[in-house]
């Protein structure tokens, strides 16, 4: 092999060095840019999900405290119900007792 040969082959070489760090390079630069799509995908599956898992929590809470609510509204009306009642009685006996001390 002649010195022309050699440095010929050499030259090929470094031309195939070259272009395969050109190719691995692109790889990887395309290898990145997925791994970032990736991430961007998953983040924003996450952030649905958790999305959707405080909403129903809001809406289940919701729904306790409406149920809560109309117990203590119920109980409420219940117990006004019995005081206007008691009170029916007393009415009378109040408006006669200030009657009298009016005549009086």
């Amino acid at each position: 092999m002649g010195r022309e040969e050699v440095l010929r082959a050499i030259k090929q070489a470094e031309s195939e060095a070259k272009e395969t760090i050109a190719n691995a390079e692109s790889k990887a630069t395309e290898i990145v840019a997925k791994a970032r799509l990736a991430a961007t995908e998953i983040i924003q599956a996450g952030r649905t999900d958790s999305e959707t898992n405080a909403q129903t929590m809001i809406s289940e809470a919701r729904s306790a405290a409406e149920s809560e609510a109309q117990k203590v509204s119920k109980e409420g009306d219940s117990t006004i119900g019995s005081i206007h009642d008691g009170g029916e009685g007393s009415r009378e006996v109040a408006v006669n007792a200030i009657l009298d001390a009016f005549k009086s």
